[in-house]
């Protein structure tokens, strides 16, 4: 560990001993603690010490988490990864001790050299590789993969350090300094939403940590956290090409793999990255042996191919059959795909099922219409689920494509359970999702503004998102929240209500009849209807305004308000339970 360890110093008085160990001077520290340098009483060995804040070691849960992870710590077994010595508590403090790293951290390097060259950032790159190997092995995800915390001794061997602390305090916190579960520049768009991490996580980590050490700056940078965690999901990046032509095509291929925004797309572990980086110097060495002009540094599969350099010269022939060689032996190695396809009764299964299916679909063709809708009510007959589903696609919908005058009778009963059904699906489905809490007050408000955007109470949304925008503004920790309401907002003054407030203009109208007809009960209840409905929406105000004069109007408004309804009078009218006080 050096003194640039950490981001984000935070002053703390530093004790004389902890544990086992003489404390001798502090190397860094940040929000998950401070570091010391520490010399262990008997063996006299140098060790970095972090103590973690006592805040934390208040949080319910924390001293069981932090020795469940301790405990993985320990199985960790890789020459790139800081060894984890001890752990405790002394007077208090939690802390651990860990193996000291007489180097500099990639931050520094960073700064002192602007870039590296390709060659020395996949060097580092592949010696990450192995550290994440052996800790997703061992079931730990790091989290919070950045230069800084990547150390690098005098003989330019990288030790991985803070490993799997982040998942300690993995309780869904994701503020806006980055911190825990990731820092902004290097954060994958999946922990950006506040979704769990894997090892694709990290791969995107390592991705954006390639990309600075190769074009000396992040994958994306702003003015503000919030800014950049928002490019990581939904921007695009300049490929480090783009930004450094020497970089080998191959290396700049797997730089924006790694920053591909689904997991998905990335590498599926880090060994098959690591591998992959491992054989772009090689292919580079190979076809500069060939060419006797150019310097290996200098030259690329695209330079030669684009001047022609391969075809024309006399050992053209031999590169090209060097490169068709190691093309045609990476395609013989099996994908897992392969491997599966390669057994005989693998084979005859898929046979089998693709002639089911054929005959499944001859036997559907050749159903009568009859037949067909007793198939799709047998089908609703079953528990609601996917059948359901089946039963209008395949049944019903071609029925009604057939002839609708016939058979819209006799299926309508089912449209109606199947509208049921999208609706449960559409609406309960989206209550059962599992979402982050929010972590601030604004995040709260502009979730519930979002909300009201969907659930089409755009007028309501327009009025949480000034309030917001208007508290938010006169604080530089929550002015990004106020950027996003303004935006917001802004979108949404831009829809015109005529349209959303259909529903309840026909049921003014309606009222209204209803009234002429001397069904003043009816209209009563519609009334009171809309002002439930409406009566916080701006856009209604004319509604509320004809709601409230109706119902004023009424002979029956006074003994048929409930006593709860205060709402909806109007300003400075005393409800009639009041009127006797």
């Amino acid at each position: 560990m050096t003194e640039s360890s950490f981001d984000n110093p935070l002053p703390a008085p530093a004790p004389q001993r902890v544990g086992h160990y003489l404390i001798q001077k502090e190397l860094g520290s940040g929000g998950m603690g401070t570091v010391y340098l520490g010399q262990h009483l008997e063996t006299e060995q140098l060790a970095a010490v972090k103590i973690l804040p006592a805040s934390l070691s208040r949080e319910p849960g924390f001293v069981a988490r932090f020795g469940r992870e301790i405990a993985a710590m320990q199985e960790l077994q890789s020459t790139n990864i800081v060894e984890l010595y001890e752990s405790g508590e002394d007077n208090g403090l939690y802390y651990y001790a860990m193996e000291y790293v007489d180097g500099e951290t990639l931050t520094a390097r960073l700064k002192r050299e602007k870039r590296l060259p390709w060659r020395e950032a996949i060097d580092i790159g592949v010696q990450v590789c192995k550290a994440l190997k052996a800790a997703h092995n061992s079931g730990i995800i790091h989290r919070d993969l950045k230069p800084s915390n990547l150390m690098l001794d005098k003989s330019d061997q990288v030790k991985l350090t803070d490993f799997g602390i982040a998942q300690i305090f993995a309780t869904s916190k994701l503020t806006v300094t980055g911190g825990i579960l990731g820092t902004a520049e290097y954060m994958s768009p999946e922990q950006a939403q506040g979704s769990r991490a894997t090892r694709q996580s990290d791969l995107y980590s390592l991705g954006a940590v390639l990309y600075v050490m190769l074009t000396g700056r992040p994958p994306f940078t702003g003015k503000t956290t919030l800014d950049i965690i928002q490019k990581h999901r939904f921007s695009r990046f300049d490929s480090p090409k783009r930004i450094v032509p020497e970089i080998p095509h191959w290396l700049d291929e797997i730089v924006c793999k790694c920053l591909s925004k689904k997991p998905e797309d990335r590498y599926p572990d880090a060994y098959v990255l690591m591998l992959r980086l491992q054989e772009v110097p090689r292919k580079v060495d190979l076809i500069a042996s060939e060419n006797h002009h150019a310097h290996p540094m200098d030259v690329n599969a695209e330079t030669i191919a684009a001047t022609g350099a391969v075809a024309n010269s006399p050992v053209g022939g031999t590169i090209v059959r060097e490169l068709f060689r190691a093309e045609m032996e990476a395609q013989r190695q099996p994908t897992a795909l392969g491997k599966v396809l390669d057994n005989i009764w693998v084979l005859a299964g898929l046979l089998l099922c693709l002639v089911v299916g054929v005959v499944l679909l001859f036997q559907w063709n050749h159903l009568s219409p009859e037949q067909k809708f007793a198939q799709g009510q047998q089908l609703m007959q079953q528990p609601e689920g996917p059948q359901w589903e089946v039963a209008r696609t395949q049944y019903f919908d071609p029925l009604l494509e057939l002839d609708e005058a016939e058979w819209r009778p006799r299926i309508e009963p089912y449209l109606a359970q199947l509208q049921l059904y999208d609706l449960k699906r559409q609406y309960l489905g989206r209550l059962q999702k599992k979402t982050p809490f929010p972590q601030s007050e604004p995040e709260s408000f502009l979730r519930q503004a979002v909300e009201l955007r969907t659930l089409g109470r755009v007028g309501e949304a327009r009025k949480k998102l000034a309030a917001l925008e208007t508290l938010a503004a006169g604080t530089a920790d929550w002015k990004p929240y106020a950027e996003i309401a303004s935006q917001l907002r802004e979108d949404l003054e831009r829809q015109p209500p005529q349209l959303r407030l259909k529903f309840a203009q026909d049921a003014m109208h309606r009222a209204e009849a209803l009234q002429r007809r001397g069904e003043h009960a009816a209209a009563i209840a519609i009334w009171r209807s809309v002002l439930e409905l409406y009566d916080a929406d701006p856009d209604a105000a004319g509604l509320i305004h004809q709601a409230r004069t109706h119902l004023k109007q009424s002979n029956s408004t006074k003994q048929d308000f409930p006593q709860t309804e205060t709402s909806f009078l109007q300003e400075g009218e005393v409800h009639p339970s009041l009127s006797s006080q």
